[in-house]
């Protein structure tokens, strides 16, 4: 298990009845929470009134319900990286804040390889890894099929002050980019997956993780450089347990390598507990 007890404008203030009630900066937001299977001792709006609560609807979706006027976005930080928050469709909010454990892990080991490390961020959402290299000096290939989420990415990069930074943005379908990357013979030293539990490409390719993220990852193994650093694979899907995520990187990824995986988790600050929030497989290169 691996918690950051870093951030200052984020937080979880309590959880329960299949919700989180979260601190965004100065923005309280009541979501949805499927791991939050116990009950709270009461309310959640009852330890604080939410400015906006994510309300599913019985028949798929839902929307969010305001309970004052709040800006379109507004930004948090996490050490010297700045981010853009948006509530959005599907109860997102533009970050996954657990994920500042692996923004960590990746800014040491860029960090101390001591030579130039090229990293190509796969299904890269609005770019939370991506920030995290470049700020290590890393050059960055950012692809994401949803071209606002890429959008999104470029506006955090520049947040950080990092729009100087060697940076790629591409609006694509991963599995089709990595396989033109295998044929122009571009390598990279560093991979991040950061795959949906379902999706769709920019054409509609469809994607589920159980079915096609072992092809995939074989795929991937073909666009490693010579001297790789690392591999990093992330899962929210609830199945897929931490073993899970190491063997399949186990068995895909080179074998001079050392694998290792964890589940990922945020502190409450009302029950004084963790929250499970996904899990890692980390292959790094010896």
């Amino acid at each position: 298990m691996k918690i950051n007890t870093e951030w200052k404008d984020y937080k979880i203030i309590a959880t329960g009845g299949g919700e989180k009630l979260e601190r965004w900066k100065n923005v309280t937001l009541l979501r949805p929470d499927p791991q939050a299977i116990w009950h709270a001792d009461k309310p959640l709006s009852a330890v604080q009134k939410p400015d906006a609560r994510y309300v599913r609807s019985s028949t798929g979706g839902g929307k969010w319900e305001f309970n004052k006027r709040l800006p379109e976005s507004w930004n948090v930080s996490w050490r010297s990286l700045t981010f853009v928050i948006r509530p959005m469709n599907f109860k997102h909010t533009g970050l996954f804040p657990e994920q500042a454990v692996n923004w960590d892990m990746m800014i040491d080991m860029i960090s101390n390889a001591n030579r130039p490390v090229s990293v190509l961020n796969l299904f890269g959402y609005t770019g939370g890894a991506t920030v995290a290299c470049l700020s290590a000096g890393a050059s960055v290939c950012h692809v994401d099929a949803a071209k606002n989420m890429v959008e999104t990415c470029k506006e955090n990069v520049a947040l950080s002050h990092l729009a100087d930074k060697p940076v790629r943005y591409i609006v694509d379908d991963c599995r089709k980019f990595v396989a033109r990357e295998i044929k122009r013979g571009h390598k990279y030293d560093a991979i991040i997956l950061d795959p949906p539990s379902f999706g769709r490409g920019a054409n509609g390719e469809e994607w589920k993780i159980e079915r096609d993220i072992y092809d995939f990852l074989k795929l991937c193994s073909a666009v490693l450089s010579d001297n790789p650093l690392f591999v990093l694979l992330n899962s929210y899907t609830t199945g897929l347990q931490p073993a899970v995520l190491q063997n399949l990187l186990t068995v895909t990824m080179p074998k001079n390598g050392n694998v290792c995986a964890y589940e990922v988790c945020l502190p409450t600050e009302e029950e004084g507990i963790v929250l499970p929030c996904g899990a890692s497989g980390l292959w790094q290169g010896k």
